[in-house]
């Protein structure tokens, strides 16, 4: 039950419930902060405050939506302004979920256990404002050679490969601030896994500005070499990270030493491998796909022209991963039984006694300099925060949204019939976009093994927007009428019968549950209200042609002898497939 989108974006309900509590999280968080006793914000904190406010700035801006029912909306934006908003924020949310707090955990924790300050103070102040000003314009390079308008694909790049400076000062602050203590990383498992962690860090961060350029980017974009980017930061950077946290934090909570110090460093061999196994697996076939996938013969056409071909070559790959995902899932098992052993021969230090200075106003004069002055101010600081992050983002969505030519109309375009709609709706509740684009660049490639490039105007309807960003199947937008009703019935309940060696499950209950009827005139008056261009009043109508247009599909089954049940969802869903990309006319190949 999502909204549909790349990050499986929740419904109304719980975007508002998750707002509100996000808002109660934001006041204690500043509570705390205001009646600190310390007069200087550490730089932890900023990377926190930063969190907190972009975090809403971003989940309230993607999650605006138009209710149909309980849990059913579809968001107000379409097509290539719903995919802009969705990167914005997609990107970003991992920029400030996974980056900024964990930079803060890192600057908190790193001197902590290494026993060392932190290497410059001054660099983290350039680390932190860099980073979130330039992070938040980033978003749009994860739609390299799409419909997007190219103005906005291009500052995507640009401001990604800026993103290079700050991220790896991060990294640099992080590392030397081991200067001094790297004779203890052989024994200490803690510093061990702090500093894989802010190296994987620093080659994810440098690995986002490669994929961001347009070359690399022709090769990497659908293919399993983006999982493997992202892993590295999620099981190397995030993952390691909380694993060094927690071996520092656990026996200092219940007053105690570690367990097993071997079984630490078990434990950091043995994810180490994990990740490298998880992400060298998927590199290779990441690339093997994309040179399939671009692979002419002497004569000029595809040599891999059927995409199942590419599918059975990775599977020996996804045993690979599998392998290291083990390995890495292992590890973190390993720490758990250490850390309860650890819990278990010590006593829980419930209270700790404070150990603060005198509050700030009653400490003796600190010399001010401009940032200091922020510093003691948080509330000013999260404006000044939201203010660098708000920059960005509105430069790129508010000239989409208001400027006409960014997103060109074609007349041939019209809204989806009602049955269409709801075949959508299934289309969108099962995760196809999750396998499958509805995308095709304009590449040779390409076009060759789909059909014409897809075009900015063709998807001025779509409530959310189907692009998708892998390709484990074939790209879905021209496959409206390449395949007869009747594969497509077959298709769904059992691929391997008309595609043998496919990975894609089944969808039996598509074949017993009735389409829902009972809400659509009111998905076509929130549609109508979203832009739509329904005739006034075809709410009224909506039902009688939706229930005809099944029996007409249905009854095109029933000539194949197959089973077909004109209420079924299957009915609905082939209704959807059969329309994609049939709106323009397409060159005959």
């Amino acid at each position: 039950m999502t909204t549909g989108k790349e990050y499986a974006e929740l419904e109304w309900p719980i975007d508002i419930a998750i707002t509100l509590i996000w808002v109660v999280l934001a006041i204690n968080v500043f509570g705390t902060v205001i009646r600190r006793r310390e007069r200087h914000i550490y730089v932890a904190i900023w990377f926190y405050i930063a969190t907190l406010v972009t975090v809403a700035v971003l989940h309230i801006v993607n999650s605006i939506e138009l209710p149909v029912s309980l849990l059913k909306s579809y968001p107000v934006y379409a097509g290539v302004q719903d995919a802009l908003v969705q990167w914005w924020y997609g990107h970003n949310a991992v920029a400030f979920f996974l980056t900024t707090p964990y930079l803060g955990l890192m600057y908190y924790f790193l001197p902590k256990a290494a026993n060392r300050p932190v290497y410059s103070y001054r660099l983290s102040i350039i680390h932190f404002w860099s980073l979130i000003f330039l992070y938040i314009w980033a978003g749009p390079h994860h739609l390299l050679y799409t419909a997007l308008p190219d103005w906005a694909q291009s500052l995507g790049t640009v401001f990604s490969i800026m993103l290079l400076a700050p991220s790896w000062g991060g990294a640099i602050n992080g590392l030397l601030t081991l200067r001094g203590a790297w004779d203890r990383v052989r024994e200490d498992a803690v510093l061990k896994f702090m500093a894989v962690a802010i190296t994987a860090y620093g080659m994810a961060t440098f690995e986002g500005p490669l994929l961001s350029l347009k070359n690399v980017n022709a090769i990497s974009h659908y293919t399993d070499w983006t999982i493997s980017h992202v892993h590295v930061g999620a099981l190397g950077w995030n993952g390691f990270l909380t694993f060094g946290i927690l071996y520092w934090l656990v026996p200092r909570m219940w007053g105690t030493t570690l367990y097993s110090k071997k079984m630490a460093n078990l434990h950091f061999w043995v994810g180490t491998l994990g990740i490298v196994v998880y992400a060298s697996s998927m590199y290779w076939a990441g690339i093997t796909q994309s040179l399939m996938w671009k692979q002419f013969t002497a004569f000029g056409v595809l040599q891999y022209p059927n995409f199942l071909e590419t599918v059975t070559q990775i599977i020996p790959f996804y045993i690979i991963r599998a392998l290291g995902g083990s390995l890495y899932l292992i590890g973190a098992l390993v720490m758990i039984y250490n850390l309860v052993r650890t819990a278990r021969q010590g006593k829980l230090a419930a209270e700790e006694e404070v150990q603060v200075p005198a509050r700030w106003d009653e400490a003796p004069h600190v010399r001010e300099n401009r940032h200091r002055w922020l510093e003691k101010r948080p509330i000013q600081f999260a404006l000044v925060a939201t203010g660098a992050i708000l920059i960005g983002g509105m430069v790129e969505l508010i000239p989409t949204f208001l400027v006409a030519t960014n997103i060109p109309t074609i007349a041939s375009v019209k809204p989806y019939t009602p049955l269409e709609l709801e075949g959508r709706d299934i289309y969108v509740r099962e995760g196809c976009y999750t396998c499958h684009s509805q995308m095709i660049r304009p590449f040779r490639s390409e076009t060759e093994r789909y059909g014409e490039y897809s075009k900015a105007g063709e998807f001025v309807y779509d409530h959310p927007f189907q692009w998708g960003s892998k390709r484990t199947g074939p790209d879905l937008h021209r496959v409206g009428g390449k395949f007869p009703n009747f594969w497509h019935f077959m298709h769904m309940d059992d691929p391997r019968s008309v595609s043998p060696g496919s990975i894609m499950p089944a969808y039996p209950w598509l074949f017993t549950q009735d389409f829902d009827t009972a809400i659509i005139a009111r998905k076509i008056r929130a549609m109508q209200t979203l832009g739509v261009p329904y005739p006034k009043e075809y709410d009224r109508q909506a039902l009688t042609d939706m229930k005809a247009q099944a029996e007409g599909i249905a009854a095109d089954l029933q000539k194949q002898n197959a089973p077909a049940d004109p209420s079924k969802e299957i009915i609905a869903l082939i209704a959807y497939l059969q329309r994609l990309g049939t709106d323009i006319a397409v060159p005959q190949q």
